[in-house]
């Protein structure tokens, strides 16, 4: 496996009175695609440019291979970066742009040649050697960029939101270049997005990050179906949350729990809990089957209730519903259109319905007193 094993160790980060970074401890693997996922400000940037070496950690340790990296100087680390703002030279030709590391080292003429060829059939830009970058697309700099940053061979690469400043499909495409980019060169990519579908999509792990520390780490499945954090199930993708107190507690993994706005309904036990423990339960609208119709049978593993539909919003591959329960509990249900019949009658606007889903499917995600 190439490129490096990083390990951050209890790093923290202050800017005057204001912590960054809260006793940060990751451990990367060689050759992982690892997200660090949070919103603005929760100090993922500032981790990321401590592992560049352009920030130095107020407390900590960054080590590469075994290696403390920390005294090194940036321009000495194994490490190259990929910026928002793809930083090229606008007076440089492509290949030029491009061939800047390999200039730096002196190394011959025809040396570089072939390595910038390498490079730029590497991220599909054979033909565009002799442009500038004024004369690219978004994409194509970013393409530039990322040849730049490979070039040099290094064993990390950092990426600092390298796709935010692209147009949605354009973003989706780059993705997906990037991903058979770290597939080709098999180097450790460490990857800051805010963007939560950009990590899901494309990472082995994604460390989550919010005001300072990391509060779940995980592969994307993890992550996304068994969040072990309320901040993580409200930020990874849209969930129903809902407040209860634990009635009984079942030997097959599952707890009855009474909800006071809705009722009681079965819930998986994936942290011991006991009776009269206050918990925070989560559960995905795509778990939620919706319809007019009572179901005619239904498993007993099946948490059944009945609303009205409060609002409701057509996409073309999916409905969402917003379904109100009991006049003071609403829920989220996401329907996905796998067929369409002309003779069905559609769920409308304040129509009855009927929702149901799994017991396997409600994740508690904080035990209170």
């Amino acid at each position: 496996m190439k490129g490096s094993q990083v390990a951050i160790q209890n790093v923290e980060k202050r800017f005057g009175d204001f912590q960054a970074l809260k006793n940060v401890s990751l451990d990367i693997k060689k050759g992982e695609f690892y997200s660090l996922l949070g919103p603005s400000g929760c100090g993922k940037t500032t981790l990321l440019r401590i592992i560049a070496g352009f920030e130095d950690p107020t407390a900590g340790a960054v080590l590469l291979d075994g290696r403390d990296v920390v005294p090194i100087a940036a321009n000495k680390r194994p490490v190259n970066t990929v910026f928002q703002t793809y930083a090229l030279f606008p007076h440089l030709t492509v290949f030029e742009n491009v061939a800047f590391p390999l200039r730096l080292r002196k190394l011959p003429g025809a040396e570089v040649s072939a390595k910038v060829e390498q490079f730029l059939e590497l991220v599909k830009l054979p033909k565009e050697g002799k442009k500038l970058p004024a004369q690219l697309s978004g994409g194509q700099k970013q393409r530039v960029a990322i040849a730049r940053a490979l070039i040099n061979e290094p064993s990390v690469l950092l990426l600092d939101e390298p796709l935010s400043a692209l147009d949605a499909k354009l973003r989706q495409h780059m993705l997906i270049e990037l991903d058979l980019i770290h597939d080709h060169i098999g180097i450790t990519f460490i990857y800051v997005t805010h963007d939560q579908q950009e990590a899901l999509s494309v990472s082995d792990r994604v460390a989550v990050m919010n005001e300072g520390e990391v509060v779940q780490v995980g592969t994307p499945f993890e992550i996304y179906e068994s969040p072990a954090h309320p901040f993580v199930a409200h930020f990874i993708g849209e969930t129903n949350y809902l407040s209860g107190t634990v009635t009984e507690v079942f030997r097959d993994k599952h707890v009855r729990v009474d909800f006071p706005d809705i009722g009681t309904l079965i819930v998986y036990e994936d942290k011991p809990l006991k009776a009269g423990d206050k918990v925070k339960v989560t559960v995905r609208p795509e778990k939620i089957r919706i319809s007019l119709d009572k179901p005619a049978s239904l498993a007993e593993n099946m948490n059944l209730l009945q609303g009205r539909v409060d609002e409701l919003i057509y996409s073309g591959f999916q409905s969402k519903f917003f379904v109100r329960v009991n006049e003071k509990a609403q829920f989220r249900v996401f329907r996905q259109h796998v067929k369409f019949y002309m003779d069905e009658k559609a769920i409308s606007w304040k129509d009855e319905v009927y929702i149901w889903w799994n017991d396997n499917d409600g994740y508690v995600v904080e035990v209170g007193e």
